[in-house]
């Protein structure tokens, strides 16, 4: 549409500001209309702006689309997070949770794949709008017209209820009623929580969000081609992708810390690694070899943050917290590249890396020192 890099990026990056703005409000409307209601809000609003997109090729108005766009997501992932913190059990919560973690990387894996395909076939980069607007119809009518989860497990415990034992003794006194908590009372309510192991959550985000960037920076500033690159980062991203269950049955089975600590030291020591192999001999092949283990680190990591916000989150009223949790989380992935980004142009894209990777250790030693205080893994 005529932009220059400059304000590409800049468009680019208004996804993750508005996933950042969306995530307290959405958190106030899931509190109250519930999550199937903002589900199909959030998806009928995106599908609104994701056809003023395709038919109006102006550039303020794409500008905006991928704003509301990023907004939507955040309600949208908030309302699915909070509605499976309450209904998934405990005893198998990591594994439903990283499973989802597996989807959103087999999304990530194959839409570019779908993207190059239907630009090759009708020549015209808006039919990657119009399939994101087919994929929301359907994301839509599912919610929509499927079978309602909370009204079926209202009725369950309808059911339970009705069927306990009468005692016949009179109720005295009055009927306790949740109340309802809003979002910044929340937030200062569970401020302890927020700064220690928000900010260690937050530092994992950084860390996976500088994979993406520093990776292809890296392949090019050593001298590969493009399909080189594009094939350590695929090989990187398939490892990723092939342990995301692991990584459940392990927060399951042994403690969330046995997936935090591997993962966030794997890919903290890597990024360090790789910062000191830039010039020398065999750049291509630590390039290569880190890679592979960044994207070990960060499949062991799959489905981790929802599965900790999920623990951490009031039993009654989980969609506040998880909107603060969830903001934290994504400002460390926002800011990241703009850290990279400073400390390569101030001195080098080694200093950068070496920075990633120690950001990835402090939050390893945050994780050892407060998840087992208010994550205490629980067998049954």
């Amino acid at each position: 549409l005529g932009a220059d890099v400059a304000l590409s990026a800049l468009i680019a990056s208004m996804l993750v500001v508005g996933q950042l703005v969306g995530n307290l409000p959405a958190g106030w409307a899931v509190a109250r209309a519930g999550e199937r209601v903002t589900m199909i809000g959030a998806g009928s609003l995106a599908l609104v702006v994701a056809v003023s997109a395709a038919i109006l090729p102006s550039l303020p108005v794409f500008a905006a689309a991928v704003f509301l766009i990023g907004f939507c997501a955040a309600a949208f992932g908030l309302a699915r997070h909070s509605f499976m913190t309450t209904r998934v059990p405990v005893l198998f919560r990591a594994r439903a949770l990283s499973l989802l973690g597996g989807t959103f990387r087999l999304g990530m894996f194959a839409g570019p794949f779908i993207a190059a395909a239907l630009i090759g076939l009708f020549g015209d980069e808006r039919a990657t709008i119009w399939f994101f607007a087919v994929c929301l119809v359907a994301l839509i009518a599912l919610v929509t017209l499927g079978p309602d989860p909370e009204k079926q497990f209202a009725a369950e415990r309808s059911v339970r209820s009705h069927e306990a034992e009468d005692s016949g003794e009179p109720v005295t006194g009055s009927i306790p009623v949740a109340e309802r908590v809003g979002v910044f009372r929340t937030m200062w309510a569970h401020r302890r929580v927020l700064s220690r192991v928000g900010l260690a959550a937050a530092c994992l985000s950084a860390v996976r969000s500088a994979r993406q960037v520093v990776l292809p920076l890296w392949g090019v500033s050593i001298g590969l081609d493009a399909q080189t690159i594009a094939l350590v980062v695929g090989v990187s991203g398939a490892l990723d992708f092939a342990l995301f269950y692991a990584s459940g049955q392990v927060m399951d089975r042994f403690g969330r810390l046995w997936a935090a600590l591997p993962a966030m030291v794997l890919m903290g020591s890597g990024f360090l690694a790789l910062s000191i192999t830039h010039d020398g001999s065999s750049a291509e092949m630590w390039f290569a070899l880190f890679a592979a283990v960044l994207g070990v680190g960060n499949g062991l990591s799959s489905g981790i943050l929802l599965t900790i916000g999920a623990d951490l989150a009031p039993k009654d009223d989980p969609a506040p917290f998880l909107g603060s949790w969830r903001t934290l989380t994504d400002a460390g992935g926002a800011t990241t590249p703009l850290i990279v980004t400073g400390i390569t142009a101030i001195s080098s894209l080694s200093f950068a890396a070496g920075a990633v990777g120690i950001i990835g250790l402090l939050g390893a030693v945050a994780f050892v020192r407060w998840l087992p205080r208010f994550v205490p893994h629980v067998r049954d």
